[in-house]
């Protein structure tokens, strides 16, 4: 194995886990967690299963029929380990000693004796902090079954003991892990690996059908709940259901004896057998919600493939999905198990004109940016842990970055020139605010200039510059002034003067064009504190969802971004209108950037009332908007 590093990769992976020709989300999972740490320019190699399970723990058919694969293959894959071949574990293992880092794709205990094999035979320590062989990383898809067995506590404890770290895709998962002996969880959102393409056109509806068409998609499992589903129908007319996938034991019949009730005659259509990639999208247009009905859930990508076909989600509130579907909005949510509220969900459904409200608001989901913060998660966790005393180090700028991050730590070690702490600034300013009246700006430049601040500048200006650094001092200060902070905003922001003169050491940037500070410094994933992009150099209607994608994946937890917005109606490519400060609050709370304060309640009110005090509402009205938002 040593001999396919490359002196230019940061890392040598090996990523042990199923791919094509084998099936489902976690196959394709793993495919594309190749492609993107390669993509980051890491030496891959994906060591994977010519004989996975026994047909006892997985009754239905592995391999893909037909042998199309839902996820393009990635090319340096070895398909060298079989369950019925221990050997395979031990010589499998034995050609990964000389690698970096063992990411282990874990689904179900069953196969944890021949990860721990493996992982043996490779010269893994029990921890990192022996020095001893690679690195391991674990990613497990669900820490225990949804469906269990004796021994399977025993078996994972076993497992997660011996290794450096474990990610998870809920806060759910991340308790259970630890709870199993994992020292160093870390919780990451599944990113989109969606199969099926591009969507298709909605084919027209034939004269007279008012029914709400069902799409139930995947495999039909007790844990999915696809049966509950059924059985609520029986008490809503006017609902149609069509099941697509394969009908796994008890739970498959009861699908079937439920669906032959004559209540339902001709509205549940049982469709059995794997669905492959190139029939998703035919089927998503040919309905109208996508179902989710599932009794417990860990993470599932889903929800984000039914928004990506432009479909609403009936979906149960466990798992992620209350995370992915926006109640009453694009979709609804149950409690699980709970006839009562599933009824009462279809009877909404079939309401005239429901499901094209939501059908509406359906959001196009980020399927790169999930992808950029989970390959930098498991880059930071391939690293050997810090201290127990300590934060996890942060990671390096670029050589570039370094030298300007230097260059402003040489002036800030003459010690801040203004003494000030968190409660020093007024209440009063705000980290998310609207600047609505002249008398506000007029009032912040006082405000700066009371705390010695030096040259205030243009009123807007300051303004912008006050609300961020309050954030900063409130939020995201350790108290001596340690923050890695980007500032975008340019030299017409007192911004950065003002970091300096309290004593942080801002990198500080003249930007143009639609180029990011994170983008020319070339700066690691989650390595920067706080990045700042405010008035004049603030953001544009144009380049928001830009600057919010990059700080998605540049900050580390609990990381700051700061951005101004014009706010106003006639000039789309430069203000963005009023209504259109949701979206960016929906996008950003895709990307794990929590809105700091409450833009909903005081902040967009003040917006009303400004454009009914501007010429009695007849003139287009404008304003500056204050984002701050927090990394998750």
């Amino acid at each position: 194995m040593s001999d396919a590093v490359t002196s230019g990769a940061q890392l040598s992976i090996a990523i042990v886990g199923p791919t094509h020709p084998f099936k489902g989300g976690v196959a394709a999972h793993t495919t594309a967690l190749a492609h993107e740490l390669e993509d980051a320019g890491h030496d891959v190699t994906l060591v994977s299963w010519s004989h996975l399970y026994p047909a006892a723990l997985y009754p239905g058919e592995q391999a893909v029929p037909g042998g199309a694969p839902d996820v393009e293959p990635f090319p340096r894959t070895l398909r060298v380990l079989s369950w019925a071949r221990p050997d395979t574990w031990v010589r499998s293992g034995r050609r990964l000693r000389d690698v970096d880092v063992i990411v282990v794709v874990h689904v179900i205990p069953a196969v944890v004796p021949a990860h721990l094999a493996l992982l043996r035979a490779a010269g893994v320590g029990k921890t990192s902090t022996t020095g001893r062989g690679p690195r391991t990383v674990v990613i497990a898809h669900n820490v225990l079954p949804h469906e269990g067995h004796p021994g399977d506590r025993q078996l994972m404890r076993a497992f997660l003991e011996r290794v450096d770290a474990v990610v998870v895709h809920s806060d759910e998962q991340a308790g259970i892990a630890a709870e199993l002996g994992a020292t160093r969880v870390k919780e990451l959102d599944l990113p989109p690996h969606l199969p099926g393409g591009e969507p298709e056109p909605r084919p027209e509806r034939a004269s007279g059908d008012a029914d709400v068409r069902l799409l139930s998609l995947g495999i039909v499992r007790d844990y999915k709940g696809v049966d509950l589903l059924v059985d609520a129908m029986r008490d809503v007319p006017g609902v149609r259901l069509t099941v697509a996938g394969e009908l796994w034991g008890e739970a498959g019949r009861r699908v079937r004896e439920l669906a032959a009730d004559p209540r339902l005659e001709g509205r549940v259509e049982v469709h059995g057998g794997y669905v492959p990639a190139d029939r998703i999208a035919g089927l998503m247009a040919r309905h109208d919600v996508f179902a989710l009905t599932y009794r417990t859930a860990t993470a599932s990508q889903n929800a984000l493939m039914a928004r990506h076909h432009g479909l609403p989600v009936l979906a149960s509130a466990v798992g992620t999905f209350p995370e992915q579907v926006r109640d009453g909005v694009d979709g609804l949510l149950v409690p699980p198990s709970d006839r009562e509220a599933l009824v009462a969900a279809l009877r909404r459904l079939v309401e005239p004109g429901t499901t094209e409200r939501l059908r509406a608001e359906v959001r196009e989901p980020d399927l790169s940016g999930p992808w950029a913060h989970y390959v930098g998660g498991i880059e930071a966790l391939a690293a050997p842990p810090a201290s127990d005393h300590d934060d996890p180090p942060p990671l390096p700028l670029s050589p570039v970055g370094r030298a300007k991050a230097v260059v402003a730590g040489l002036r800030a070690r003459r010690g801040p020139v203004v003494e000030i702490g968190p409660t020093d600034i007024p209440e009063r300013v705000r980290a998310t605010d609207v600047l609505a009246l002249d008398a506000d700006a007029v009032d912040a430049v006082e405000v700066a200039r009371a705390l010695g601040l030096p040259r205030p500048g243009e009123p807007v200006a300051a303004w912008s510059a006050l609300g961020a650094l309050a954030a900063i001092l409130r939020i995201r200060d350790d108290g001596h002034r340690s923050s890695v902070i980007v500032d975008e905003s340019g030299t017409s922001s007192p911004f950065g003067r003002w970091a300096r003169a309290v004593g942080f050491a801002p990198v500080e940037l003249e930007l143009t064009g639609r180029r990011a500070a994170v983008e020319v410094l070339d700066v690691d994933t989650a390595s920067l504190d706080v990045i700042t992009r405010l008035h004049p150099g603030g953001c544009t209607a144009s380049d928001v969802d830009h600057a919010v994608g990059q700080a998605s994946w540049a900050l580390r937890s609990g990381g700051l971004l700061v951005i101004t917005l014009p706010i106003g109606d006639d000039d789309p490519d430069f203000a963005v209108h009023p209504a259109g400060v949701r979206g960016i609050l929906a996008r950003a709370d895709d990307l794990g950037l929590k809105l700091v304060g409450d833009v909903d309640g005081d902040v967009l009110d003040r917006m009303r009332h400004a454009r009914l005090d501007a010429a009695g509402g007849d003139a287009p009205a404008y304003a500056v908007l204050r984002l701050t938002f927090r990394r998750r």
